[in-house]
């Protein structure tokens, strides 16, 4: 999947996380002490990560999983943990090489392979399962739809992602995030209707073989995310 919405937005992404935003993500993900938004913020990805990890099956040797948009590693690890071989992408190189350091020195970090790039990337191969935490709530749903699809013809059991869903909160920091001036302000998440997702992914047909399974909202502060799985019956 190559649209130019797609890949105009992959490149703003990239830009913002491996250069205007790296420390921060950095600092978020680490112990580190942070604001209380920002904790706010680490809680619900913990909740989330916790939610995902819940979703697959706590022994997972044997099988390869993509971490769609890895960041810092944290999903990674802990599928090494359960015994995965584990593929964990990031387009940022920064969080990547971040990863890649904070990890090194875990007993299953050779079960990892971190490499920056696009998640879309046909030649990381066939995977059982892919995880992809709020690594496309910067898309717009016809977007992320041609993603899953893009994904899904790799995979043999699941995939599991979040989308950002369209509550009045969002709806508002949305509109209110394109009032600034574009070179100071993050990607904006583009919030979207869990029917309308739902929707999207039953109509296109490369998703034919797929359906979609259990979801789950995660609110806490000023993160909110929901994830949404989606299985070959």
């Amino acid at each position: 999947m190559s649209t130019a919405s797609y890949l105009a937005r992959r490149g703003q992404i990239e830009t913002y996380f491996d250069r205007t935003a790296a420390a921060t993500w950095q600092r978020l993900t680490s112990d580190a002490p942070v604001s209380g938004i920002r904790a706010t913020v680490r809680a619900g990805r913990d909740r989330m990560r916790a939610t995902l990890l819940g979703w697959l099956p706590p022994d997972l040797h044997g099988r390869r999983i993509l971490d769609a948009g890895c960041g810092t590693g944290a999903m990674a690890v802990e599928l090494a943990r359960r015994g995965a071989h584990v593929v964990a992408i990031d387009l940022s190189p920064t969080l990547v090489s971040t990863a890649r350091e904070r990890w090194a020195s875990e007993p299953f970090s050779g079960a990892i392979v971190f490499r920056a790039g696009d998640m879309l990337d046909s030649s990381l191969g066939r995977f059982d399962h892919v995880v992809g935490m709020d690594s496309l709530i910067h898309y717009r749903a016809p977007d992320v739809v041609r993603a899953v699809a893009g994904l899904a013809a790799r995979v043999e059991r699941s995939l599991l992602f979040t989308f950002a869903p369209r509550t009045p909160m969002l709806s508002v920091m949305h509109a209110v995030g394109r009032l600034f001036p574009r070179g100071d302000r993050a990607p904006a998440i583009e919030p979207v209707g869990e029917a309308a997702i739902v929707r999207l992914l039953s109509a296109d047909p490369s998703l034919s073989d797929w359906r979609t399974g259990r979801t789950q909202r995660i609110a806490s502060g000023f993160y909110t995310s929901q994830a949404l799985e989606v299985v070959r019956p």
